[in-house]
């Protein structure tokens, strides 16, 4: 978005100026900047580019899952990340999706997100490959889940139908219950309808396990990503199961009622095998994937 600002700021304030939009033209395509990485590694193949809102991150890393264990690839580097621009910024501002004050995901006061800008990138691969290379594993991919939920353009819907397909269908490919979940990064955006939309389908999923499964949501200490939210907070699970602790939603005060979960408001050291990240966009897109701590 950043770039096609540039290219009609360029050509309605000075027409006849022509230096830089050949090359703003280009690097508008959605391609280019993985083709630009694969020249600058070195390596070569076939590009897939999820834009699925903010689902997208999970996405590109639950596609990549299901082609290596498909057997269509060996090795795939994935992930997601978001850049703010303005017409991001005021599209949010439009919806009142903002908030004025603070993001406070799961809050009985919430008032809305936090844009953040970042991004992630993971390297999957089989056991063979990276067992062959000499790799250092930081995690395993287990499960992956994902649906549409098409109930409203921006609006989940309220029970979180889609979100429990989602963790239930993740849950189903990694063979195994909700109860050998240890951790849950919830997508917890801080607005009001997602956040009780969540908070719904996880008491559904986890039925009678939900006040054992502790929840977070780090969207309080970096922001709404949005596209790159998937990703980065995969790689915030990997390192919560690698050093053994949880991180918090730093900006709670009030727990929603609605929560029937523990909710993690400071740092704690904890030991989980399992643990689930939740993203769901706009237009309905609800992806989870479940990791699996590597000893």
């Amino acid at each position: 978005m950043s770039l096609g600002e540039d290219y009609y700021r360029t050509a309605i304030q000075t027409p006849n100026a022509r230096r830089g939009q050949p090359t703003r033209v280009l690097r508008y395509l959605c391609q280019q900047q993985p083709l630009d990485l694969q020249n600058a590694l070195g390596f070569a193949g076939p590009i897939t580019v999820i834009a699925n809102a903010c689902a997208s991150g999970s996405n590109a890393i639950g596609h990549a899952y299901e082609l290596i264990r498909n057997g269509r690839a060996e090795r795939v580097l994935t992930g997601g990340y978001d850049a703010i621009s303005h017409m991001v910024f005021s599209g949010f501002d439009s919806l009142q999706a903002l908030s004025p004050t603070t993001s406070r995901p799961f809050d009985a006061h919430r008032d809305g997100l936090m844009l953040g800008e970042g991004g992630a990138v993971l390297c999957l691969e089989t056991f063979e490959s990276a067992n062959k290379r000499g790799a250092k594993i930081l995690g395993e991919i287990v499960g992956y889940g994902s649906a549409t939920d098409a109930h409203h353009l921006t609006q989940p819907h309220p029970n979180g139908d889609a979100a429990l397909a989602t963790m239930t269908a993740a849950c189903e490919r990694a063979k195994i219950s909700p109860e050998q979940i240890g951790y849950i990064n919830a997508h917890g955006t801080g607005t009001p309808l997602n956040d009780v939309a969540e908070a719904h389908a996880i008491n559904r999923w986890a039925g009678g396990h939900a006040k054992k499964i502790r929840v977070s949501s780090t969207k309080s200490s970096v922001g709404h990503i949005l596209g790159g939210a998937g990703a980065v907070e995969a790689v915030v699970c990997l390192m919560a199961l690698r050093e053994q602790w949880l991180p918090p939603t730093s900006t709670l005060q009030t727990l929603d009622p609605i929560c029937q979960f523990p909710f993690v408001n400071k740092p704690i050291e904890a030991k989980p095998e399992y643990v689930l990240s939740n993203s769901f966009g706009f237009g309905g897109s609800n992806a989870s994937i479940i990791l699996r701590r590597w000893v």
